[in-house]
């Protein structure tokens, strides 16, 4: 830790010297200032711990060297003082060490698709839609539907809809995965208790820039929209369906009434998908001996079951339940599973962080 402390400090002091030297290139002062403020919080607290292991010291000496009784027994005050100091400020530092996901601050775009179970799979991920979008408006988020695939009975066998806010990738991304649930359907006349399952896939937006996808990959077809008939049936030809050659991927978008704006929709989710893509595949080279189920967004996990008849929400990634189903579909309690989920992660974290210390003495 103290190695990985020093290069940090090394770097703020470069940057204080490159800042008073780059003139008038504004771009490149706020580039540098970017990185200067990311790395002070870290610089301040460990100036802080610095000072406390230079006392701990001082005060260690003293009590090898000094005889006078009132010194040593000042001496072993300030150290009794200094140890949980010192062991609260290492801890400090090593969260604020852990690696910081890039993509925290970023919008998302989440996906549901209807699992098994037909048309109950349909509602339920209606109801997780719904669930979603309440938990966006309690925190004052912006949630638009991208693209929608209903049933009729009020399902979806597929919704993509964005979320625009603050950090709302780094409470979300914990919620991709396969979302069960077990209930009598409408349907069912003997009152059997069904299973049905939901994917939810969490995918954070991601700038043109960012992801350069060259024309020469995409083959983008235009076609009619399926509307519900009536006034609703579009004339002219505004859906579009763009697949990603090399990958073999398509996105589809007819919500919106003109063809550039199911297009621009349809490239959005494309590149989230395939961003999220080389995230998984570098993220699977970096830790595929230590990855924890919490937050790695396979798509095939069980990480959740809504039982109604038991009205109880269970996460099975850290073995937390509620029995407040109706609350926590209406986005309520949901910040209680996603709270206990980053604690976990965070602290995953800082013992891969524990174990590239040990590897590197």
């Amino acid at each position: 830790m103290l190695d990985k402390l020093a290069g940090i400090e090394n770097r703020y002091e470069e940057l204080n010297q490159e800042l008073q030297a780059v003139g008038d290139d504004y771009q490149r002062a706020a580039e540098l200032n970017k990185e200067r403020i990311d790395l002070e919080a870290i610089v301040l607290k460990a100036g802080e711990f610095h000072k406390a292991l230079q006392r701990i010291e001082e005060a260690r000496a003293m009590l090898e060297v000094d005889e006078d009784e009132e010194m040593r027994l000042l001496a072993e005050a300030e150290i009794s003082e200094l140890e949980p100091l010192i062991t609260s400020l290492e801890a400090e530092l090593k969260s604020m060490l852990i690696p910081k996901d890039p993509r925290d601050e970023r919008n998302v775009i989440v996906e549901i698709r209807a699992g098994t179970g037909g048309d109950e799979a349909a509602l339920f991920a209606a109801d997780l839609f719904r669930m979603y979008s309440r938990y966006a408006e309690n925190h004052n988020w912006k949630i638009e539907v991208l693209s929608e695939n209903e049933i009729g009975i009020g399902g979806y066998k597929e919704v993509i809809f964005q979320i625009k806010g603050k950090r709302t990738y780094s409470r979300l991304k914990y919620e991709s995965g396969v979302h069960r649930v077990q209930r009598v359907p409408v349907t069912e006349s003997q009152g059997r208790i069904h299973t049905s399952t939901a994917t939810v896939a969490v995918l954070a937006e991601v700038d043109e820039v960012e992801i350069n996808i060259p024309d020469s990959d995409l083959r983008i077809d235009i076609y009619r929209s399926a509307g519900a008939g009536g006034q609703n049936v579009q004339k002219n030809a505004t859906a579009v369906r763009i697949t990603h050659l090399p990958t073999g991927m398509v996105v589809a978008c007819q919500d919106e009434r003109s063809q550039l704006q199911n297009r621009v929709r349809a490239l959005a989710i494309l590149r989230a998908r395939l961003y999220e893509m080389e995230e998984e595949k570098r993220r699977s080279e970096i830790e595929e001996n230590r990855r924890s189920q919490v937050g790695s967004g396979e798509r095939s996990e069980k990480i959740r079951t809504y039982n109604y008849p038991q009205s109880r929400v269970t996460d099975h990634r850290v073995n937390v339940s509620t029995y407040n189903l109706a609350s926590f579909m209406q986005g309520n309690l949901l910040d209680e599973f996603i709270d206990e989920l980053a604690t976990r992660d965070e602290s995953e974290r800082l013992s891969a962080l524990g174990e590239d210390d040990d590897s590197d003495e």
